[in-house]
């Protein structure tokens, strides 16, 4: 079985493009670059000549040797076992993070064979880019693959409801009872296995708890040696600190990243460059306090005060040992860990929807909204509640001072958007938050 990624028409996008160059395409390990780049191969060329760097390091001696793409495709044919056809032939680089001459090779494909399809990837390309003193800007294009949202897990596990779910877009008409509970009851699923395409597929397929969290773990102890094998020995120590402090962070009523959280007399000298490098690996996604909500949301950002959350809400629950019995509990799943798991679970969403940035407000210690959101001529306002009780102190004395035109309110309540700008989408539907947006904005509400 294969997901269907909603990255895919992208994909189609870069391909028929006028102006094409060569794709690079962005995302931490295990959220399916490989699998979705040769499905697509697959689909939409007659072959694909797939090349992995790490699997093969011969391969960057060709790269090395020469500048010229006629002698590069030359010897890669070679290895390929045929000659690498421009017009039918998808050409694929993985883990090319681990030849920086391939890397740079690909702006002399961008500007001497731009007819030839190539797609690059790898596990840490973010921190490749990162330090590539010499990567040529304007020569590439870059796609970011996250991880698997609930929707397209919803879409290989029950067609009928994912279906329902997209009628819901065209109205703000609240759920049937019925689908609102069986959305509940697949969302649970969802929570405890995450978006990494493996132990999705588990959970898909087989519903083994041990076979999921089996998956689980094996992706966890490798970002572990990615670690210790892509930083200095010093480092990596103080990455892992950061890492496995995020469960912590995460469980207090004010989320905001505190250092002595890592350890006792920790700084933040010492650890913002751990921090770099779980943010340009893709483990992490760094939110910013902003001082006052107003365009542009980064011009007011204060660099110094952010919250910390992992990529994936199934490895953050991994990652605090919190047992996914409990999912049998009601709605513990949610409530639990400070509503940690929601949170990260809706900001893994946003961020699957929207480039722009994504910050957080605080006035004082007094009031505290979770997300703000840029959106076009807005600035969004969202809370998350993960229990029955949705009343919002932070979110009223938020209004009280900048009436906003539009606020969010994630829970488990049904879906209503109210005259005064509310709109209530429960958690289940909020990889369909830009589409609301987008309905509200045409209907001049």
């Amino acid at each position: 079985m294969f997901f269907e990624r909603k990255l895919y028409p992208e994909l189609l996008q870069w391909k028929i493009g006028k102006y094409r160059k060569p794709l690079i395409l962005q995302g931490a390990r295990q959220t399916g670059k490989t699998s979705l780049i040769k499905h697509f191969g697959a689909t939409q060329f007659l072959e694909t000549a797939y090349f992995n760097f790490e699997e093969r390091p011969e391969l960057g001696q060709i790269f090395k040797d020469t500048k010229q793409v006629d002698r590069i495709l030359h010897n890669l044919s070679i290895i390929y076992g045929k000659k690498i056809d421009g017009s039918t032939m998808l050409i694929v680089f993985d883990e090319i993070q681990a030849c920086e001459e391939a890397l740079n090779a690909l702006k002399y494909f961008s500007e001497n064979a731009p007819e030839y399809a190539i797609i690059a990837a790898g596990s840490l390309l973010g921190i490749s880019l990162g330090s590539h003193k010499s990567f040529p800007v304007g020569k590439v294009e870059f796609l970011q693959l996250n991880p698997l949202t609930f929707s397209e897990y919803l879409k290989s596990k029950n067609l009928s409801l994912w279906n329902y779910a997209q009628t819901t877009t065209e109205s703000f008409d609240a759920l049937l009872p019925g689908f609102f509970v069986e959305f509940i009851d697949h969302f649970k699923t969802y929570m405890i296995c995450g978006g990494m395409p493996e132990p999705a597929l588990r959970m898909v397929e087989t519903m083994d708890i041990y076979e999921v969290e089996k998956s689980m773990n094996q992706i966890l102890g490798a970002y572990a040696l990615d670690f210790s094998k892509h930083a200095e020995k010093t480092e990596a120590l103080r990455i892992r600190y950061v890492w496995e402090a995020i469960p912590a962070q995460l469980a207090k009523e004010n989320k905001k990243f505190i250092y002595q959280t890592i350890r006792q007399g920790a700084r933040a000298r010492e650890f913002e460059m751990a921090i770099e490098w779980l943010e340009q690996a893709g483990l992490i996604h760094r939110i910013l306090l902003c001082k006052k909500p107003s365009f542009p949301l980064s011009f007011y950002s204060d660099l110094s005060a952010f919250k910390i959350y992992m990529l994936d809400v199934g490895l953050l629950r991994i990652q605090t040992r919190l047992d996914p019995i409990i999912f049998r509990e009601g709605h513990r799943l949610f409530t639990e860990f400070k509503g940690a798991l929601s949170e990260n679970y809706i900001l893994q969403s946003l961020t699957a929807q929207f480039d722009g940035l994504i910050s957080y407000w605080a006035s004082n210690g007094k009031a505290e909204v979770d997300f703000l959101l840029q959106y076009k001529d807005m600035i969004i306002p969202i809370e998350v509640k993960s229990s029955d009780n949705v009343t919002s102190k932070s979110l009223s004395v938020y209004t009280k001072e900048y009436s906003p035109r539009l606020r969010i309110r994630f829970s488990l309540k049904n879906l209503e958007f109210s005259t005064d700008g509310l709109l209530n989408i429960p958690i289940f539907l909020a990889d369909h938050t830009r589409t609301f947006i987008d309905a509200i904005i045409k209907k001049g509400l």
